[in-house]
């Protein structure tokens, strides 16, 4: 039997859930109605627009611009600050609901979820009629709308649910690609990024039709396998499985947006420091390894760039990822003003299966016994027991250690 996905998307999800609440203990007006955004603290430099309600879109508000950039745009924007322990609820909730249509629901994010509707039909009828009672099953227990894609794949599911918002249902067959997905943008296509934008733009491919009808071989030896995978998901191919488990990390990332711009090179290498510290001790907590380091920069004018870097031998003490950091870094900094920097490791062995590298030298060797002993003693005693000297007076130490932690998980690969 041929498979039916659903893809389900909280609209504007961090603005309603917070909406729905003010309104559970009688606060009004509803966020959802009148120009707001849920954001940071509007005078900080994290102080960023993460969700906005349809008013606030009328005034050209962005998600990610600043808040003070959006409130110039709309004087009277009301600005309410993220609860991030709510929407973690609100986020288990929902998958609650979605269980008891499917055992096979995947959380693809915080807001967003998988869920294997086939043979399905048999209890709740037709796709569209169980999209339709999931809907409301979420509209009437946590008072938000979502929108639900519908199709063969996660892929084709996941476009659907992009098409018109909010509270809509949407199907994207394969029969429906020429139709509803070959007519959009190039940049509309789940994982072509702006980089990847800008390069089909340059060979003249501008819609997803264009990249669909172009040649496999061709794409891939220009865009190697990234030019694989975004001929595939242009043609509406995908395999992937909706994984009821929790899919295991495959990189993992920290990042810090700086008090004050660096123009320095030994400013930018004490923040490297921090980051390196940082990712290696979780790196080292899951006992990987990294054979990928990646160092991206934000300058002050919100451009970001970033390089990677493939190592012989993996790593996963603080020294090489600070040192091979540093490189990378001083191989692509511009001298522009830099706003934030992030660290991302990448393409991970476990500790027990790397085999000792013959060029492994006894500095590396002493370098992983002292993070080994200082992962212990903070594992114990708490992350500020114990500091490098070099971070103590540069007055990010803070900053570094609170810094956002991402762990990117796989779901369509």
């Amino acid at each position: 039997m041929e498979r039916i996905i659903f893809h389900i998307d909280v609209n504007s999800a961090f603005l309603s859930w917070t909406a729905a609440k003010r309104i559970k203990y009688g606060l009004f007006p509803d966020l959802r109605e009148i120009p707001a955004v849920i954001g940071g603290r509007e005078h900080s430099r994290t102080g960023i627009v993460l969700a906005k309600s349809i008013s606030a879109k009328k005034f050209g508000i962005q998600t990610g611009e600043p808040l003070y950039k959006a409130k110039e745009k709309c004087p009277d924007l009301k600005i309410v600050h993220p609860d991030f322990k709510l929407y973690n609820e609100c986020s288990k909730k929902m998958i609650d609901i979605c269980t008891k249509y499917s055992p096979f629901v995947e959380q693809f994010s915080v807001d967003e979820l998988f869920l294997d509707y086939t043979n399905m039909e048999y209890h709740f009828g037709s796709p569209i009629n169980g999209a339709k009672l999931i809907s409301e099953a979420i509209k009437k227990e946590m008072g938000v709308t979502v929108n639900i894609g519908i199709s063969n794949n996660k892929l084709l599911a996941k476009m659907a649910s992009d098409f018109e918002k909010p509270d809509k249902i949407h199907t994207l067959f394969p029969d429906e690609i020429q139709s509803k997905m070959w007519p959009l943008p190039v940049s509309e296509l789940f994982m072509v990024g702006r980089k990847t934008e800008e390069k089909l733009k340059n060979i003249g491919l501008y819609t997803i039709g264009d990249v669909a009808r172009c040649d496999r071989k061709f794409l891939r030896s220009y865009l190697k396998e990234q030019g694989e995978l975004t001929w595939c998901y242009a043609n509406g191919i995908d395999i992937s499985k909706v994984n009821h488990k929790e899919s295991e990390a495959k990189s993992i990332g920290n990042g810090a947006t700086l008090p004050k711009n660096i123009t320095t090179s030994k400013s930018a290498y004490s923040v490297l420091l921090g980051l390196a510290e940082k990712v290696g001790e979780r790196l080292r907590k899951k006992k990987l390894t990294a054979t990928v380091i990646s160092v991206s920069l934000k300058s002050s004018d919100f451009k970001t760039y970033s390089h990677q870097k493939a190592l012989y031998s993996p790593v996963s003490s603080t020294y090489e990822i600070f040192h091979y950091s540093k490189e990378i870094f001083n191989e692509m900094w511009n001298c522009s003003p830099i706003r934030a920097i992030t660290i991302t490791l990448t393409e991970f062995q476990t500790s027990e299966d790397m085999q000792c590298c013959f060029f492994t030298n006894e500095i590396t060797s002493k370098a992983l016994k002292t993070d080994n002993s200082i992962d212990d003693l903070r594992a114990k005693y708490g992350h500020n027991c114990i500091m490098r000297a070099s971070l103590i007076n540069t007055h990010l130490s803070h900053k570094i250690t609170n810094a956002q932690d991402t762990t990117l998980k796989s779901n369509l690969n």
